[in-house]
């Protein structure tokens, strides 16, 4: 049953959380952060054959920051440099399972996170 503000996807994606940590070079690594609310997203991935082959991610911050970071790095698996330019806000909250509106910052800190990756791909 699904917490009354948190869905399950999300409480999932926070109690669970999936691709902690960083990868290693060859791979892109980039952070994010959020000055009004302090949560900072470190986000790694690595390309072979023009896709996404593994991410990690690193949060400090709120629960949604954990949650968020989490569903964004599954979301990224397998996809090309085109389709992740592609990430919107909603594509966030879609993944995590919906955001309650005092959380949807978490969204804007992962496109942000995407986008600094993509810039240090087309380098």
């Amino acid at each position: 049953m699904a917490h009354p503000i948190y869905s399950d996807t999300f409480l999932d994606h926070f109690q669970n959380p999936r691709n902690v940590g960083e990868l290693d070079h060859p791979a892109i690594t980039v952070e994010a952060s959020n000055p009004v609310c302090g949560d900072i997203l470190k986000l790694s991935a690595e390309f072979e054959n023009g896709v996404v082959t593994a991410t990690r991610f690193k949060a400090r911050g709120c629960t949604a920051s954990i949650a968020a970071g989490s569903a964004l790095t599954e979301w990224m698996y397998g996809k090309s440099p085109t389709e992740l330019s592609a990430v919107r806000p909603a594509t966030i909250e879609e993944a995590v399972g919906g955001l309650i509106p005092e959380s949807k910052h978490v969204a804007l800190l992962c496109v942000d996170a995407v986008k600094k990756l993509l810039a240090e791909v087309q380098c």
